[in-house]
Order: structure tokens, then sequence, then C-alpha cells
């Protein structure tokens, strides 16, 4: 499955915009996209994003209940 054009930039520049430092779930992820402006189908679908991404070293998960993602510096 191809990762849709944009996605992951969208979520980076919308966290790194509201100054989301700490780790945030899906679900948390989902909320800060829907403040502003961003629309996503669903936590799952952030979820899926992040990590394909992950798998590149671009986004840390933490596997805590629930996980948890953080971006690596540079990303």
């Amino acid at each position: 499955m191809r990762l849709r054009q944009g996605e992951f930039e969208r979520i980076r520049s919308v966290l790194s915009d509201a100054d989301a430092e700490e780790p945030l779930t899906a679900r948390e992820i989902l909320d800060v996209l829907d403040e502003h402006g961003e629309e996503f189908d669903s936590a799952h679908r952030v979820a899926t994003v992040l990590g394909r991404h992950a798998e590149r070293g671009d986004v840390e998960v933490i596997r805590d209940q629930p996980y948890r993602y953080r971006f690596r510096d540079g990303s």
C-alpha cells in the first residue's frame, strides 16, 4: 500500500506548528490535526502513516499502551 502524497509532511508540519514536544498517541495527533483544519480519516490512518515512517527511522514509536509517536531530530 502506498502512502498518500504528503500525509506525513502534513502531520509533521501541524505538530511542529502546534509545538507538540511530548510523544502523542494517534488519537491525540488526530485531535491536533482537526484543530488545525487538517482532515484525516481516523486515528488508525495516522498510526499507519507514522508506523511506516518509523520503519524508515523518521519517527520513534513508544510501544506503551497506547502507542505514542515522536518525530526524530532532523525529520
